[in-house]
C-alpha cells in the first residue's frame, strides 16, 4: 500500500518514527530539484539539529531517503508529489 504525498517548497514531511524529516527545498536548476533531509536528537542538553541538502536529476523517478524507499512521480519548482 502506498501513501502519497504532496510537498510545496518549504514544506516538511515526517518519513516515520525513528526516521528522519524531509523538506522540499525546489529545484536549483531546471533539471535538478533538491529535498533537505533533517535530523533531530534529544541529548541531556536539549536539542541536537542537523540537516544536508540532497540533490537529484529531475528525471529521477526512485529516492532512498534514511532507508525509506521514495518514487517520485513528478516534480515541478513549487512542489514534489511523491509515493511512500
Amino acid at each position: 500500500m502506498s501513501k502519497t504525498v504532496v510537498l510545496s517548497v518549504g514544506d516538511v514531511y515526517h518519513l516515520g518514527r525513528g526516521r528522519d524529516h524531509i523538506v522540499y527545498s525546489g529545484m536549483s536548476s531546471r533539471d535538478v530539484f533538491s529535498i533537505t533531509q533533517r535530523k533531530r536528537e534529544i541529548t541531556p542538553l536539549g536539542y541536537n539539529a542537523q540537516a544536508w541538502n540532497l540533490f537529484f536529476p529531475r528525471e529521477q523517478e526512485r529516492i532512498r531517503v534514511d532507508g525509506v524507499n521514495i518514487m517520485v512521480d513528478s516534480v515541478t519548482p513549487e512542489e514534489i508529489r511523491l509515493r511512500l
